[in-house]
């Protein structure tokens, strides 16, 4: 089904056009006619599958058709979303696709001076993509009104409440006028976002891709058992294959990214750190040069790696397993993007596999191992030991896997699992 039978209108699908694309993805082929309905919206799917287009096309559209020529324009549409990164992609999106409207966008965001911002706001725009912080910020300073919103997005809002937005999304609301369009975006549904919709949507329609088999197929999957301490090492082994050309390694903790970012310049190689501690003006440096392969390897945590999207990137690496089993269908999501190739390796130590349970009960499938590598588990079953004991916990005697020399690389014959 081309988009010209969702009914696009010509100055959209020419951009659409230019930008290469000719077949809508199964959310925007549901959303968008919903969206041109003026009908709200409850869109549930993870990432890749398009999402934002799902809601800027429609958006752009709605707006060229009702579009005033007062001398100064008003916000018409807010998009709030919860990080740099999301906000200047989604930016990015309005301006390739409303390249042949004569609608204006602007994008607001904090860690960076405002005046540039509230240059742009005074002059005034029909689209505001934000996240919330700069958006009080602007709006208790005068520099903005949502009294004119005609439609309203939340994206990304599992992670709004993952990053403690709520309040701030709640005091956002409150500025909107009651009789408006609004669609609600989210990777996962946890009871928590379903209240928060509820009080945001009126009669809504929903949209929810792909539930039942929530990985890309077309992405491998491969485990490596290694015991915590040895991360390091294997991850330097694994980029030795020269046909990494660069990769998306994830952590769960800002520190952990920094660590790993200073183990690989010990091993000269290129790497950077995106995470919430950095300064704008680092994250998107360190983002460029990831793009352009300046920088080899590109490490995150979660929540940064939202606004990550860069076409064509083929090896995504978690360096720790994530304790949500969702986010790791996120993390892989970040390769094998319009049917391109993706490969995923996941670390997995001893203490992470009820995490890796968790993930393959999720995906319904057993992600295979790669048991041919120098640093196999040992500690694959640790002694517990109750907290109010202090003293060191015994280790229990395993008698080290049987191995099979291969050159300087090692097979292991028994899957430690």
């Amino acid at each position: 089904m081309p988009f010209k039978s969702l009914e696009i209108i010509e100055p959209i699908l020419q951009s659409l056009l230019e930008e290469g694309y000719s077949t809508p993805t199964p959310i925007q082929a549901q959303a968008i006619p919903i969206v041109l309905e003026g009908t709200d919206l409850l869109g549930c799917a993870q990432t890749g599958t398009g999402k934002t287009a799902a809601f800027a096309i429609p958006i752009l559209q709605l707006l060229s058709i009702s579009q005033s020529f007062d001398r100064r324009k008003k916000i018409r549409s807010l998009i709030l979303t919860p990080t740099r990164e999301l906000a200047i992609q989604i930016g990015e999106s309005f301006k390739n696709y409303g390249r042949h409207t004569k609608l204006s966008y602007t994008v607001i965001f904090g860690g960076v001076n405002q005046f540039a911002q509230t240059q742009v706001l005074q002059r005034g725009v029909d689209i505001l993509v934000a996240t919330p912080g700069r958006l009080l910020d602007l709006m208790n300073q005068g520099f903005i009104s949502l009294k004119d919103i005609e439609i309203f997005v939340l994206d990304e809002a599992d992670c709004m409440l993952d990053m403690g937005f709520i309040h701030d999304v709640k005091k956002v609301l409150a500025a909107l006028p009651k009789k408006r369009q609004s669609l609600f975006f989210s990777a996962t549904m946890p009871p928590e976002i379903v209240k928060l919709a509820d009080t945001i949507l009126k009669n809504p329609r929903k949209v929810e891709i792909t539930p039942g088999q929530p990985t890309v197929d077309i992405i491998e999957q491969f485990i490596y058992f290694v015991d915590k301490g040895n991360k390091s090492a294997l991850l330097m082994d694994v980029l030795s294959d020269q046909n990494i050309k660069s990769a998306l390694v994830f952590t769960r903790t800002k520190h952990g990214a920094d660590k790993v970012v200073k183990d690989l310049l010990r091993h000269n190689i290129k790497a950077e750190a995106i995470h919430g501690n950095k300064a704008q003006n680092a994250r998107q440096r360190a983002l460029a040069n990831f793009k352009d392969q300046t920088t080899r390897v590109l490490v995150a945590t979660d929540i940064a790696a939202r606004g990550i999207d860069v076409d064509e990137m083929e090896f995504v690496i978690n360096y720790e397993l994530p304790n949500i089993s969702e986010t790791y269908v996120h993390r892989i999501g970040r390769t094998g993007r319009a049917g391109a190739k993706g490969t995923a390796f996941s670390f997995c130590d001893a203490e992470e596999k009820a995490f890796l349970k968790d993930i393959e009960k999720l995906i319904r499938k057993k992600i295979p191992v790669i048991d041919n590598h120098p640093f196999p588990l040992i500690d694959h079953n640790p002694v517990k030991v109750p907290k109010q004991q202090h003293q060191r916990p015994q280790r229990t005697n395993f008698a080290r896997p049987k191995t099979e020399s291969s050159g300087d690389r090692h097979r292991l014959v028994r899957n430690p699992r």
